[in-house]
């Protein structure tokens, strides 16, 4: 599950743990993202901090794991490299990549999207705003065009993101229980996303 997690939130943990669940996964991967190139990056955070409040937000369930592949790596990150990266250093291991559903209306536009589709299966967060047909005509297209391998997840209606909690925090207005309480404290405690 990558992301630039700006800040992790609760709607994360909860999509990772259905994925989990629903498609019997040996273990969660949460990967921060360094640079990414299709993002507005001005309110992003120093990626050693958002990987630290991923490390917080994960660490009292055994099934998720911070990875910084994506961190370490010098200029953008391309999510196809990061596949195959991971598949060059376990070959028998079979991955998915948990995605929202309105991502499946973007990823044709990433960098390389049949090299994406090439290295994993797509686990895509069902959302109430998208109706079944629609998706089933978009996960249509994705198979027909690229070969991709997608699954639903059914997750139920998540209203959170994390440019809503950044913006609660600008307005001196709590975000507690939109993030788990360990990130709640540490953002807290170092004043993020006050300016």
């Amino acid at each position: 599950m990558g992301g630039t997690f700006n800040p992790i939130h609760i709607g994360h943990l909860i999509i990772a743990e259905r994925a989990r669940e629903q498609f019997d996964l040996e273990e969660v991967l949460f990967m921060p993202c360094g640079m990414p190139y299709m993002k507005d990056t001005s309110e992003l955070l120093p990626s050693d901090i958002r990987a630290k409040m991923v490390s917080l937000a994960i660490k009292d369930n055994p099934f998720f794991a911070l990875s910084t592949i994506e961190i370490e790596k010098k200029g953008s990150t391309y999510t196809y490299e990061t596949l195959e990266k991971l598949r060059c250093e376990n070959p028998d291991t079979e991955y998915y990549f948990i995605l929202g559903a309105d991502s499946l209306w973007t990823i044709s536009d990433w960098k390389e999207p049949e090299r994406i589709f090439a290295n994993c299966h797509i686990l895509a967060a069902v959302r109430d705003d998208k109706s079944a047909q629609d998706m089933k005509k978009r996960i249509n297209f994705l198979k027909n065009k690229f070969g991709a391998g997608i699954s639903l997840l059914k997750t139920g209606q998540i209203e959170i993101s994390s440019s809503v909690i950044r913006n609660l925090v600008k307005e001196n207005m709590s975000v507690r229980y939109l993030v788990p309480n360990t990130v709640y404290e540490y953002i807290v405690e170092n004043r993020l996303y006050k300016n």
